[in-house]
């Protein structure tokens, strides 16, 4: 893409250096670096490995400072407050507010009310620190590439930052965390957790759509890094870094789907039974999938169409799993697989949708969306779970799309209802553009459901009456006896005889319907 190069800044915390914690230092010197990459529209890499905001101690009154004894022959009893003498409050008075009390005894002594600390860094100036720089880093995502890559354990604030860059790979052996497990334990009063990876390894975080990537060591991350950057221009907002496509732009999509679609051949393209490859929609080994472990039913990624970099959204047909782990911290919850179908927007795909259109939007690709959605998961807990706010934030991400969106919807793939509604060419008519293969579908709602409310039994049995040779025929009979006064047990016979037949033809004229 870049024969000549290309520039880049990269930010790193130094593990070796109190445990690669911020303190104000590190804190001016991360936001004048993002603010120089905003400034110059260069890709942010942040290669992520502390211990979040540093917590520091004043040695200077930790080393001297002393306790007054409720009784000093017995401290079991306890204290009453710690101090200083007059000598020692004389030499450290800046880093202590204490208060001057006087004994009988004439002796003066000083009472610590809060350890300040003569050293920059100790305390809450970390924290001040820390809002500056997630407040940078989360602007940076507004305005230029930002990319972190967990290479070491990333806590507290560190955390934060790899959620506000958005584009987050972790090192499958390195977690994310907020606070560490056994001050959780801590907290919790009892051992409930045993390592920092059960709080924010890749098994939590590949999963919730924290991680777009996950790797095994330092190496395929930074392979990862320099191919993701091979999507992304120079200077953001320039013009994408299109290439010479090995795979020739006029050779035919050799993978048609028989039954269903499997949507990552669709993109790809796959190895038929005799070994044979059959293209896929986009140029070959092109298709770099993210957020792979989170939310099944959607596939993302970014992929090249004759060279030029686009993302791509598309949608599993097969019923997936959703593994929901259980904490520790709770000893009634259990691990739980829940089904999820495919096909249909769940809380979670639906926000990875959005996540997904948001990502490539920063990033200035053209979207394709192969659609084959049957709509929105309309359960109570789905409702719960914020599927209407998912669905949603498709729409606004959509409608503020600044790049070509293509609306596909492929060989024997359907859309219906609301699915259809977040992602019309209506949304945004100067940049999307609808097609569908001649076997598509489409519907407002799915036909079991449009029969319940617009062609209802009651109307179903007068389509009887209308097409069936043999309920006509009783009908005339049933009319015939009425006008010429036949017995009682003649009519209800042919009663009976009529909603016989009908009990005999609903099935049939539910599957007409």
């Amino acid at each position: 893409e870049f024969p000549s190069g290309r520039q880049i800044i990269v930010v790193a915390n130094d593990i070796t250096f109190r445990a690669g914690s911020f303190g104000p230092r590190e804190d001016a010197f991360f936001e004048a670096v993002t603010n120089l990459a905003c400034e110059r529209k260069l890709p942010l890499i942040y290669m992520a490995a502390n211990s979040g905001a540093r917590i520091g101690i004043a040695d200077e009154v930790k080393s001297i400072f002393r306790v007054k004894w409720i009784d000093d022959s017995n401290p079991e009893r306890g204290f009453d407050y710690v101090y200083l003498s007059e000598e020692d409050y004389g030499r450290i008075s800046s880093s202590v507010i204490a208060h001057k009390t006087q004994l009988d005894s004439g002796e003066i002594r000083w009472v610590i009310d809060s350890v300040v600390g003569k050293e920059d860094g100790l305390g809450v100036e970390n924290i001040h620190g820390s809002a500056a720089i997630a407040s940078a880093y989360s602007r940076a995502y507004e305005e230029t590439f930002t990319l972190t890559f967990v290479t070491g354990r990333t806590v507290g604030i560190g955390a934060y930052l790899a959620r506000l860059g958005i584009r987050c790979i972790q090192r499958e052996d390195q977690p994310i965390i907020l606070t560490g497990y056994s001050a959780l334990n801590k907290l919790l009063g009892r051992e409930v957790y045993s390592s920092h990876m059960q709080l924010g390894g890749p098994k939590i975080m590949a999963t919730n759509g924290i991680d777009h990537l996950t790797v095994p060591d330092d190496l395929a991350g930074v392979s990862h890094i320099l191919r993701w950057l091979s999507y992304v221009p120079a200077n953001i907002g320039g013009p994408l870094p299109i290439t010479k496509p090995l795979d020739p732009i006029d050779r035919p999509v050799a993978y048609i789907p028989e039954n269903t679609c499997d949507p990552r051949a669709a993109i790809s393209g796959i190895d038929d039974s005799q070994g044979k490859w059959l293209g896929g929609m986009f140029d070959k080994d092109s298709f770099v999938e993210t957020f792979e472990g989170w939310a099944k039913t959607v596939v993302t990624g970014r992929a090249k169409l004759g060279g030029i970099p686009v993302g791509v959204i598309a949608v599993e047909t097969q019923t997936m799993m959703q593994l929901v782990p259980a904490d520790p911290g709770q000893p009634d919850s259990h691990e739980r697989s829940v089904p999820r179908a495919g096909q249909v927007w769940f809380p979670d795909s639906a926000t990875k949708t959005a996540q997904a259109m948001m990502d490539f939007n920063r990033e200035g690709l053209p979207l394709f969306i192969l659609a084959n959605w049957r709509g929105f998961s309309g359960g109570q807990r789905d409702l719960f779970e914020g599927n209407l706010q998912a669905g949603s934030t498709i729409v606004e991400n959509l409608r503020i799309y600044n790049q070509p969106a293509f609306v596909y919807i492929p060989k024997a793939a359907e859309l219906r209802g609301g699915a259809w509604v977040v992602i019309d060419s209506k949304i945004n008519p100067d940049r999307i553009e609808c097609y569908a293969e001649t076997t598509a579908k489409g519907n407002v709602l799915e036909p079991q459901g449009l029969i319940e409310i617009k062609f209802r039994s009651e109307e179903l049995q007068e389509c009887m009456g209308r097409l069936d040779p043999e309920l006509i025929n009783l009908k005339a009979q049933l009319q015939g006896a009425k006008h010429e006064n036949g017995s009682l047990s003649d009519g209800e016979s042919i009663q009976k005889s009529i909603e016989a037949r009908k009990k005999q033809l609903l099935p049939l004229y539910t599957q007409i319907a």
